[in-house]
């Protein structure tokens, strides 16, 4: 079974059909994926901007991450499920919309820079933690994070117009 058969399954499904034909669901269920990636994104920023040097100086780097992390995965969490419920309703023609790839290729590029910085840049965070302008490679991480989180929205707002 091909990428395409899959995804035409899944749009055919019972799932997919009732998203599509009904007034209500998909605007209810982009209304949680919104708000969902927004809440997503206002926390990571508020991650980044420390990592920058920017704000958030009342606290250390390690207690932000870990006071924000728990709800910034349940966020995105429901960000992943709305959103995949959203893809459900059309999924060959978004799998086909060149704004819908990009928006996961941002995805992919902001995982990867979020891997590169906890495995990484995170290993000597105990020697800049409460420090108001952290090293450079935080810089950095925190500055393609907001770079990728911004290039995901653009690319999220444009699936609907390139459809």
């Amino acid at each position: 079974m091909s990428i395409h058969e899959i995804f035409a399954a899944l749009e055919n499904s019972a799932l997919g059909l009732s998203i599509a034909q009904s007034s209500v669901l998909f605007p209810w269920i982009e209304c949680v994926h919104v708000l969902s990636v927004a809440a997503t994104i206002g926390m990571v920023f508020v991650m980044d901007f420390r990592l920058l040097g920017w704000g958030a100086h009342r606290s250390s780097a390690q207690k932000l991450m870990a006071e924000l992390l728990p709800y910034t995965w349940g966020a995105f969490a429901v960000a992943a499920v709305s959103g995949f419920l959203l893809f459900s309703s059309a999924a060959t023609s978004y799998a086909a919309n060149i704004a819908f790839q990009l928006k996961f290729v941002g995805l992919l590029f902001a995982a990867i820079n979020m891997l590169i910085f906890h495995f990484v840049g995170a290993r000597g965070i105990m020697r800049w933690d409460e420090d108001k302008r952290p090293p450079a490679a935080a810089r950095i991480a925190g500055t393609v994070s907001i770079i990728c989180w911004v290039f995901v929205i653009a690319a999220g707002r444009w699936i609907g117009f390139t459809g």
